[in-house]
């Protein structure tokens, strides 16, 4: 067994292997690059090497500095996570050549499988079903949309290389086949160096379920049951579940089978994972294999009480497998959500910031966090945006649900726009609890999803009073030594009386508070409240609202008041009478980036026409493209940035005027 192991990776992964790396009593060596000097995989590991600067490529994908700091450190075995590094045939190979053992299949198998295209190939030749579509070495932009033309519409594009839904795009009707293919050739070069694409005829409400494969050195290959991921936004999973639900003992084995057959077609060794897509009627077909661990792992573990990082650990160091295929049973069910910092309400665009305030559920039998985070650390645009996976585990499907609602319920964060509020909102819709499940299900159920927010009632804006009120006391009490300045309200004759004013997006709801001894009066519409309260330890407020004795967790950020209490969850905003750059800010043009990041195209010229909708320029950033689109028909004046530039979120991209009779 290895006693020291490099994790050539970051964030969740790099701080779940280095978890069972100490379990197993083995040596960890963080690597980090300048934008993630203080995560917290670099403070958990026993030892962290910098490795260059924040982009990837010059750090975390550089193979020569990765390789010099397993040999500066003594680490005898890399564990390249997913993502980065861990389905480069060309850097497993390196690793062989510098004497060190890279956790993960043979370089052979990783070719064989890291092009769909040779993937598909593979396949067909082993005799499984395969979904209609190209797979050619002819790139050419005519012969793939001659291509899609002859498989028919809807179609989708996807990128050779890589996974996570970067890359990949659908398309309806041939008008739309060459501006997608661009995007997916621009989108699949950053993120993979590899712009090649393939075709394939788009299955409509298709399930995507993956089958969790195990191989060993001594020719041996499990697999270990399926995973439903079928939940996906922007083609990317966003609820994982195992087992797969309404899935018959018949295609299970069935399953099981095509994935073993893929794993040996390639003499596979580690884990991998083989996904199809599943139509209405039970057949299924070949998507690709991902040699790698995958996110959506632990609800594997979960089912089958196994750690499969330490089976990839083990099967490194030459072990066999420590089951065998008829030994395996499943327990229950397991479901996982990602949690992201990104913006649910605006196509869901990333976002970046420093996570003030960051709590998630306990941990217990039925709940697991896996995080790459704490509160206090940063989202950057350099990575990946996700913030942890909430994993849960009960004895049914239905329990599960349960289970991930209320957890989700629990997780609070403030500092990053974050998909919690949808992803809680989407495990309680109809077509989920009830496992009517598709690629389609998000957009089948958007006004399910979009319709879950509630105004704050009388109590939640009495809370949020409260804690602006014992902040302003706090902080005159650190900052003023003279009883003139202690913000108690106390008047020589009468009382003090204030209005604080809040919006909620609809509505702005006013709290007018009358200042009383150690407590407060606040009326709220028609109501009257005697409110009293005071900061734990932990941050939360115990307040009393007349007879009722409340709890709740209160922050104050960047001009808003985040409330949450019991099973609800609200952002204020307070009005400030002395913000004059309010109306100012109101007023200015909507092309603004919504991110910071590159831009990789201006798609029209400076002042030519377009029609509203139109496609003027995109911007990049975290493997993702943002277009920006016309809002009306008109002209583009002049762009601010040209192709390449960096741009920082909220700076003005472009001036465009619209065409006279065109309603601003």
């Amino acid at each position: 067994m290895f006693d020291t192991i490099l994790i050539a990776n970051r964030g969740e992964i790099a701080c779940r292997i280095i978890a069972t790396c100490r379990k197993m009593a083995i040596r960890t060596v963080a690597v980090y690059s300048d934008a993630d000097a203080t995560a917290r995989h670099v403070r958990l590991a026993d030892t962290a090497v910098r490795v260059g600067p924040p982009k990837a490529l010059e750090s975390y994908l550089a193979f020569d500095r990765i390789l010099e700091a397993a040999k500066s450190t003594g680490a005898q075995v890399i564990h390249p996570g997913y993502g980065f590094l861990s389905e480069n045939a060309e850097f497993a190979e390196a690793c062989a050549d510098a004497g060190i053992v890279f956790i993960g299949p043979p370089p052979a198998a990783i070719r064989a499988m890291g092009s769909k295209a040779a993937a598909k190939r593979l396949m067909r030749d082993a005799g499984v079903s395969l979904t209609p579509g190209y797979d050619g070495a002819n790139q050419a932009s005519v012969v793939l949309e001659q291509q899609a033309k002859a498989i028919g519409y809807p179609v989708m594009i996807k990128a050779n290389a890589g996974g996570g839904g970067k890359g990949m795009r659908r398309v309806d009707s041939p008008d739309q086949f060459q501006a997608a293919l661009a995007s997916c050739k621009r989108e699949s070069a950053a993120a993979f160096g590899d712009d090649s694409v393939l075709i394939e005829k788009c299955l409509l409400q298709p399930r995507h379920v993956e089958v969790q494969v195990f191989g060993d050195t001594h020719g041996n290959v499990i697999s270990l049951f399926e995973r439903d991921c079928s939940v996906q936004r922007r083609n990317q999973k966003v609820i994982e579940e195992a087992p797969a639900p309404l899935i018959s003992v018949q295609l299970r084995q069935a399953l099981g089978e095509a994935g073993r057959s893929a794993a040996r077609a390639v003499g596979y060794v580690g884990a991998g994972t083989v996904e199809f897509l599943v139509d209405r009627e039970g057949g299924f077909y070949f998507m690709e294999m991902n040699t790698r661990l995958q996110v959506e792992h632990p609800v594997t573990e979960m089912i089958t009480g196994l750690d499969l990082v330490e089976w990839q650990i083990r099967i490194a160091a030459r072990e066999s497998l420590p089951i065998k295929q008829e030994e395996l049973e499943m327990r229950g069910h397991s479901i996982e959500a990602r949690i992201y910092a990104e913006d649910p309400a605006h196509d869901f665009l990333p976002s970046i910031g420093k996570l003030v305030h960051l709590r998630f559920p306990g941990v217990s039998e039925h709940v697991r966090i896996d995080a790459g985070v704490e509160q206090g650390d940063s989202v950057t645009p350099f990575y990946d945006p996700m913030i942890a996976k909430v994993i849960v585990w009960d004895e049914s499907r239905e329990l599960a649900v349960q289970r991930m609602a209320g957890a989700l319920n629990q997780c609070q964060i403030v500092g990053v726009g974050n998909n919690v509020g949808f992803l809680e909102r989407l495990v309680t819709s109809p077509s989920f609890t009830e496992a009517r499940l598709d690629t389609s299900l998000i957009e089948r159920e958007q006004k399910w999803i979009t319709s879950g927010e509630t105004d704050p009632d009388d109590e939640s804006l009495a809370l949020a009073a409260l804690a602006i009120l014992l902040h302003e006391g706090e902080q005159k009490k650190r900052e003023a030594l003279s009883p003139w300045a202690v913000a108690d309200g106390w008047r020589l004759n009468g009382t003090h009386l204030r209005t604080l004013t809040f919006n909620d997006g609809e509505r702005s709801p006013a709290v007018a508070v009358e200042y009383g001894n150690h407590t407060y009066r606040m009326s709220i519409g028609g109501s009257s409240l005697e409110v009293g309260g005071a900061f734990e330890a932990d941050g939360s407020i115990s307040a009393s609202i007349g007879a009722n004795r409340l709890h709740a967790f209160i922050v104050e950020h960047s001009g808003r008041v985040y409330v949450f209490r019991d099973d609800r969850r609200f952002v204020l905003i307070l009005h400030d009478p002395l913000d004059v750059e309010a109306e100012h800010r109101a007023g200015e043009g909507s092309f603004m980036a919504p991110m910071p990041g590159r831009i990789v195209a201006l798609t029209v010229e400076p002042g030519e026409k377009v029609e509203k909708g139109a496609a003027l320029m995109v911007l990049e950033a975290m493997k993702m493209e943002c277009t920006i689109h016309a809002p009306a028909a008109g002209s583009v004046e002049a762009f601010h940035f040209n192709v390449g530039d960096q741009v920082n979120e909220g700076v003005q991209l472009l001036t465009f005027t619209r065409d006279e009779g065109n309603e601003a």
